[in-house]
């Protein structure tokens, strides 16, 4: 991301125009390396977001809810004493450096004072310090004389900004073009490794503009010069930068850079959202479906030791048929086989110490143990198997989702199953998230995210209304509102291929579909939620497709 100092000019500029005058009204810390302060500007409230860890650092607008700790941090709690209700003064970008600072005149009851709060936006270098007359009244990150350091940072000492790196600043036109004299191969390196502030994207970008060949000018003017288009620039669809100007074609335009800026990173907070909770889910699941396995690899090495009990409970009976032909101290014997038609024999092992009476007994009593073990332990796998195939849809679930309203209510699932922990219910708690929905050839079709919302829909649905489900394939359950119409092929098709992307079927082709009424769609009793069993129905193969759900839709009923 260019969070260089070119990029951060922009930023800077805009941020004074947008906040200059504006009231502090609440300061937050919702991470350890994140700050937000809510600026009332007199005609609106705007949220300034300090991102100072080593990943996504910036300072930015954002409009996104986060959850508030229940107790503030040490260095919130020093931001809200000396800044609360403090008015901005001034935003600066000093010397070209990858630093915003804030001029903020605070006011109190017995005192008047101006304080200045800086953001070092470097990377894993990031911090935030708050000065009053140049020395230091608190830092978010701070070391001590005894650190192996260079700048030191506490309460009480002078700021010292971070050491300047030796480059040529962007307009000097005559170290730039003493330095490009050197130039060879990659100017776009050559450009962020010798000239301040730039990034090898915005170097990148220069060389797109001005070729190989670019001048001490171009650069200055590339820098300073009006011509800015913000936009976040896309590869393959995906947003993968912002930037204050691009030559690049896929990309969209905004009208400023913390347009531009808030759009890419609440992409990129919500992809990153999306793929952590996603893997917790996915590791728990993963790990359940490992134990299942095991339990069930267990029960089937118990049935294949009941398997020979029919043949005990034969050797007991064969005793006794042939009682009077044994005596005590007997190890074994060989009897036929009156069960088999063709007159085999069977060899049977005696214990010597015991009366051939007492060989038989030990015989039926070691078969009676068997056949309750058999009938336990099939009991047992049937329930085993019957988890296995929830936590299977569950997993299924999780890897068709789209996005992070997608586990909400998985999560739910995980948390009822002892999975996961529970959610803290002192948070909020959100609404479900709507049923996918799409809107073909006048008709409705809904598809649900996960179990719980599978069941919802398969019992919102009216009995004329159409039912599918991929056969042999864990899958969402997708519904067709009919309103007593007959439903065309192609409505009938895209809900197929609707049904067949949101599957375990989802990477193939020609996916069995499944499709029936409602009525004839009926949930077993105690089963699992999202189990259903159906007849009457019919099949169609088709391809997955996950055409586009219709956005807003928050109606989760007919």
């Amino acid at each position: 991301m260019p969070q260089d100092a070119y990029t951060i000019r922009y930023v800077a500029n805009e941020l004074k125009g947008l906040l200059c005058g504006g009231k502090i009204s609440r300061i937050v810390q919702p991470a350890r390396d994140e700050l937000t302060f809510i600026i009332y500007t007199g005609k609106t409230n705007v949220k300034l977001e300090a991102k100072l860890s080593a990943q996504d650092t910036r300072l930015s607008v954002a409009s996104n809810e986060k959850p508030v700790p229940l107790s503030a941090p040490n260095f919130c709690m020093l931001l809200r004493k000396h800044l609360q209700n403090a008015e901005i003064l001034n935003v600066v970008q000093p010397d070209f450096e990858r630093i915003i600072y804030f001029d903020l005149k605070c006011v109190s009851d017995f005192s008047s004072s101006v304080m200045r709060l800086y953001f070092e936006l470097m990377g894993k270098y990031s911090n935030a310090v708050l000065c009053e007359n140049g020395v230091i009244v608190g830092a978010l990150k701070t070391t001590s004389i005894g650190e192996n350091t260079k700048r030191v940072l506490f309460g009480g000492v002078g700021y010292v900004p971070p050491e300047k790196q030796d480059k040529i600043a962007p307009d000097d036109i005559d170290g730039l073009e003493n330095v490009l004299k050197y130039v060879s191969g990659d100017a776009a390196k050559f450009i962020c490794v010798r000239v301040k502030g730039i990034s090898y994207a915005t170097a990148l970008d220069m060389v797109r503009v001005y070729g190989e060949n670019i001048t001490a000018t171009d650069i200055r003017e590339y820098v300073y010069g009006s011509d800015t288009e913000p936009c976040v620039t896309y590869i393959n669809g995906e947003a993968n930068d912002f930037k204050v100007r691009s030559a690049e074609k896929e990309k969209k335009v905004y009208k400023s850079v913390l347009e531009a800026q808030s759009a890419y990173y609440s992409y990129v907070d919500s992809k990153r959202a999306f793929n952590e909770k996603k893997s917790k889910l996915e590791n728990a699941l993963k790990s359940a479906l490992k134990k299942i396995e095991k339990r069930i690899a267990a029960i089937e090495d118990k049935l294949a030791e009941c398997k020979d009990a029919d043949i005990i409970k034969l050797k007991g009976e064969l005793i006794t048929a042939n009682i009077y032909a044994l005596q005590r101290g007997m190890t074994g014997f060989t009897a036929l086989n009156y069960y088999d038609p063709d007159g085999g024999t069977v060899k049977i092992e005696l214990d010597g110490t015991l009366s051939p009476s007492a060989n038989a007994q030990k015989y039926y009593k070691r078969y009676a143990k068997l056949k309750r073990t058999q009938t336990s332990v099939t009991a047992q796998r049937e329930e085993a198997e019957r988890k296995l195939e929830y936590l299977n849809s569950i997993y299924s679930n999780i890897r068709a989702a789209d996005d992070s309203a997608d586990f909400e209510e998985t999560e739910e699932e995980l948390e009822a199953l002892g999975l996961i922990g529970k959610t803290d219910t002192r948070r909020k708690k959100q609404s479900s998230a709507p049923f996918r929905s799409y809107n073909v050839g006048g008709f409705k079709i809904i598809s649900g995210r996960n179990n719980l919302q599978n069941e919802r829909l398969t019992k919102g649905l009216s009995p004329d209304d159409i039912w599918l489900h991929t056969q042999k394939y864990h899958s969402s359950h997708v519904g067709i509102i009919t309103n007593g119409r007959d439903v065309p092929d192609e409505v009938l098709k895209t809900a197929a291929e609707i049904c067949a992307y949101y599957s375990d079927g989802r990477g193939g082709n020609k996916i069995p579909v499944d499709y029936t009424f409602k009525k004839y769609v009926k949930k077993p009793p105690k089963s699992n939620a999202g189990f259903a069993v159906y007849t009457n129905y019919k099949t169609v193969l088709t391809e997955p497709c996950a055409h586009g759900s219709v956005s807003g839709d928050d109606d989760e009923k007919k």
